[in-house]
């Protein structure tokens, strides 16, 4: 269409519809799916802490842990749908917001881990000192270890914004733009050996279970099958963190930034899901929470859950 001005102008009106943050850009399958594991991992985790903040007696150190590893993956779940919004609805060009979304995650998924270490400990501990872990543990030195592990994430998720970036040398990008190679590498290591010291915390548990079922011969039977049932989780416990970890952390040493996008959604999309997996196996299990869910649900605790012994899986 032309318009015509008074003074004999012509005008030739763009026609196509204006946007006022990005072009419009198809959809990445991939990050829809990142967006609804993050959903679902904010329902799951907003659910944990809702539980643990109205249950007054839920404020022992092991549901303090259950609470900061819940706080850890909320955020990590929050960050993945902040990404979504940030690389279809706002100018990734602008520095600060992709300083932002990285830092988030980085800060959430290293403080998710790290929570899980710290729960692997304290389930080490109350076995390996049984006699003396409740007088000793007290709630003011969970918080402070707790409090470590934050700084500890927020100082690792800062570094981009402070310089150890790629924005200024493409070449140097790592995976996951615009953390550098060098910072991948150092993170995967970290979660390397993170994951070997639970190996050997989870095997020191397994030891320490199977001298206790030798120790009580009368209870002989009960505690072999109990014991056996236990190692039986703990196995899979491990198996299940592994297996969404190790391909991220293998592909982040092997690969940099001129792999194809697709094997980085491959391997991120697994580590992802441990933060769904982590509250089933770290707070739905436990009896007390349960308790305190079926209360809220429906005012009620089956009598089966009730009776229900506590073991050291359920933490």
């Amino acid at each position: 269409m032309i318009l015509s001005l008074p003074d004999g102008r012509t005008l030739t009106p763009d026609l196509r519809p204006a946007t006022t943050a990005v072009a419009l850009q198809e959809v990445n399958p991939w990050d829809v799916a990142l967006c609804v594991t993050g959903t679902l991992i904010s329902c799951e985790n907003a659910l944990v802490i809702a539980v643990l903040f109205y249950t007054p007696t839920l404020r022992a150190p092991m549901f303090v842990l259950i609470g900061s590893l819940a706080a850890a993956d909320l955020l990590a779940g929050l960050g993945l749908i902040l990404n979504f919004v940030f690389t279809y609805l706002v100018d990734r060009s602008v520095e600060f917001v992709t300083l932002l979304s990285v830092g988030l995650l980085i800060s959430a998924f290293s403080a998710s881990v790290l929570n899980i270490l710290a729960i692997t400990v304290d389930r080490y501990l109350s076995l390996y000192n049984a006699l003396t872990y409740h007088t000793e543990r007290t709630v003011a030195f969970t918080y402070a270890m707790v409090a470590l592990i934050w700084a500890s994430c927020l100082a690792l998720g800062l570094l981009p914004a402070f310089g150890w970036n790629c924005l200024g040398d493409e070449s140097a990008c790592s995976v996951c733009r615009p953390v550098t190679k060098a910072n991948a590498v150092a993170l995967a290591v970290a979660f390397l050996l993170v994951f070997a010291l639970m190996t050997q915390l989870y095997l020191q548990i397994c030891r320490i279970a199977f001298r206790h079922a030798q120790q009580i011969a009368v209870q002989h039977q009960f505690v072999a099958m109990s014991t056996t049932k236990g190692v039986s989780t703990l196995s899979a416990i491990l198996c299940a963190f592994g297996a969404c970890w190790l391909p991220f952390a293998t592909y982040s040493i092997v690969a940099d930034s001129s792999y194809p996008a697709v094997y980085t959604y491959a391997a991120v999309l697994p580590a992802t899901c441990c933060s769904v997996i982590n509250p089933i196996i770290y707070a739905f299990r436990n009896p007390d929470i349960q308790k305190s869910l079926w209360m809220a649900c429906c005012g009620c605790v089956p009598s089966n859950l009730s009776l229900r012994p506590r073991t050291s899986s359920d933490v």
